[in-house]
């Protein structure tokens, strides 16, 4: 059998793999925005490690346990130079959100997931934002508008990406 789907067929993979690639890629994503070599006076980058987690949230429903936002938050907090708490109870409540209303709605599309990230990504930057303001830093909320543009637009870009990682993770 020498097709292009040879390789795919009768592979074994290790709980370490199924359960590595969604977190390897959340910290990944976590860790692009500190890497970048642009400096800005305000916030212009996604968070690239919170749509990494919404995406997989929303092509997996199943795949995160609610604690995970403890642990991949306080990485992006360390990561991100955030208050070191404020991303892990963002991420926390995100999944409760998602977890709430997977158990109220059966049925979704690619229009709601794209909604219900735009809204948890809106949610996650202004609850940043009042934490950095409530530590005494930051500017006004309209500040983070367009990080929240750029976060919304590139959204289907990012599930896009985890659904390419999801379909090389599974046999």
């Amino acid at each position: 059998m020498n097709s292009r789907y040879s390789n795919r067929i009768g592979r074994k993979r290790t709980w370490l793999h199924l359960r590595g690639v969604p977190v390897a890629s959340v910290i990944l994503g976590s860790m692009l925005a500190p890497l970048m070599p642009v400096i800005a006076q305000t916030p212009l980058l996604p968070p690239f490690g919170l749509m990494m987690l919404i995406a997989w949230r929303v092509l997996r429903p199943d795949i995160w346990p609610l604690w995970i936002g403890v642990p991949l938050g306080l990485v992006d907090d360390l990561m991100n130079g955030q208050p070191v708490g404020s991303a892990v109870f963002l991420w926390t409540i995100v999944l409760l959100a998602f977890d709430f209303e997977g158990q109220r709605n059966l049925w979704r599309d690619y229009w709601h997931g794209w909604l219900l990230g735009s809204l948890a990504i809106g949610f996650a930057l202004a609850g940043g934002w009042l934490a950095v303001h409530l530590s005494g830093h930051g500017g006004e909320i309209i500040q983070i508008l367009p990080q929240f543009l750029y976060s919304v637009a590139l959204f289907p870009f990012i599930v896009r990406i985890c659904a390419a990682l999801d379909k090389w993770r599974l046999p």
